[in-house]
């Protein structure tokens, strides 16, 4: 096998790089993890047993770690990741109808990617920023006071639909 990579974007020899520099500690899992997730967007199913060898784990142990963080993923995710709250605060001042505009400028339904890996989109339970409300963040960017105007023109601003 010439080529060492599992799709374009996981090349496997970057992998044991990465994996390699940890020691064989099983506390060294969760930064290893992150780390891996850091490099390629998300925890590649390769990876499990990879890990699982060198910390001298289980991989269903490697697995349930990676499961049960939500902030861990397992499939590719968009260049563009949109969250759009759902707070009490955000729902009683339009959150609804924002998530529904957002769904439909995306083609997007929650937790989905979109084809091209351009964007991610996930709801949340609150972002913490109820005075903005209603509220949604595209990467780090925080948008507040978000209205169907503001929705429109922000993903024209983004190269959305």
């Amino acid at each position: 096998m010439d080529k060492q990579t599992v799709s374009p974007d996981i090349n496997l020899e970057r992998l044991a790089e990465i994996v390699n520099s940890y020691k064989q500690l099983k506390w060294s899992l969760i930064p290893l993890v992150q780390e891996i997730q850091t490099e390629f967007g998300f925890i590649p199913p390769p990876a499990v047993p990879i890990i699982a060898e060198k910390l001298k784990l289980f991989p269903s142990e490697v697995q349930g770690v990676v499961s049960f963080y939500e902030q861990l993923y397992t499939e590719p995710r968009g260049r563009n990741v949109v969250r759009v709250c759902r707070g009490t605060a955000c729902h009683v001042r339009g959150g609804k109808t924002i998530l529904k505009l957002v769904k439909r400028q995306l083609g997007l339904e929650e937790n989905e990617t979109s084809e091209d890996l351009e964007y991610t989109l996930e709801t949340v339970a609150c972002l913490g920023v109820c005075a903005l409300s209603p509220t949604m963040v595209i990467n780090n960017q925080v948008y507040g006071h978000m209205n169907p105007k503001k929705v429109k023109e922000l993903f024209k601003r983004q190269g959305g639909s």
